[in-house]
């Protein structure tokens, strides 16, 4: 699933193409999505001048007037590209022409995404804070701690109700880094280790941005180009392989539904 720098990748990908242009014209193909596309959709957009984009947790929002957001979601496989799709590419669901002869599509195998209009934050549904925002800091990650003592740090890390858009790349990437490991419980975790975590969550998030995100499935940005921080990861899908740092081999266990990744030496 396309994470926080993956989206950010987008956002900033798309903005210099559509920003200050008209939508002319949008063709859905194909509505059911993770939420049905709007039967008014296409209808409501088309005429609408882009003004901005976004990115909220892991949604891209296009600001066209009148305080309605276009709205994305990618869901596990989605890609929302600049440019006219090959003729044969299958589950390409949405098109959309704008002014100055800058097309998007919207393309989604598995159909887990979304798209739609809004002016409301509640249909984004429960979102905690932004981690590259000023109000993740220590003391957030602290106070977050305190509250939920049994589960485990990765979880909390990952729990989009509390800290929106850490996925499972870069909450193992952000624990190794900060020397955490993912099972222990927030109990257990020293106030000490959650400033390091949390400047770890800020600098991997960061570097992934830095490096287009990570293009370990179909993973690509907006003007198709794959991410590069794949090949940066010190512990995500290295399992039995040496530690960067220490040259143990790196373990993997599931937490929480999801395959988590640690070394045994440099975690504690």
């Amino acid at each position: 699933m396309p994470e926080l720098p993956e989206v950010e990748t987008v956002c900033r990908t798309i903005a210099p193409y559509v920003v200050g242009r008209r939508v002319l014209a949008v063709d859905v193909r194909e509505r059911r999505l993770r939420r049905p596309i709007a039967l008014d959709f296409a209808q409501r957009l088309a005429g609408r001048t882009v003004r901005g984009v976004a990115r909220r947790a892991k949604y891209v929002l296009l600001d066209v007037g009148d305080g309605l957001r276009w709205v994305v979601h990618l869901g596990m496989s989605g890609r929302f590209c600049v440019g006219d799709p090959p003729a044969d590419l299958p589950h390409v669901h949405v098109l959309v022409e704008l002014e100055g002869g800058v097309r998007l599509y919207f393309r989604d195998p598995r159909r887990f995404g979304l798209m739609m209009l809004s002016a409301d934050d509640a249909d984004l549904g429960v979102l905690g804070v932004e981690p590259l925002g000023a109000e993740f800091t220590a003391d957030l990650l602290w106070s977050l701690a305190r509250r939920h003592r049994r589960a485990a740090v990765k979880s909390l890390l990952m729990d989009g109700r509390r800290i929106v858009g850490v996925g499972n790349i870069y909450a193992n990437e952000a624990l190794h880094h900060a020397g955490i490991r993912p099972g222990r419980r927030c109990g257990k975790v020293t106030r000490a280790e959650l400033a390091r975590l949390a400047s770890a969550v800020r600098m991997v998030l960061e570097r992934a941005i830095a490096s287009r995100g990570s293009s370990l499935l179909d993973y690509r940005d907006a003007d198709g180009n794959a991410g590069e921080f794949q090949r940066m990861l010190h512990v995500y899908e290295r399992g039995g392989e040496p530690c960067r740092a220490c040259a143990a081999p790196i373990r993997r266990q599931v937490i929480c539904g999801r395959g988590t990744f640690y070394c045994p030496r440099c975690q504690r």
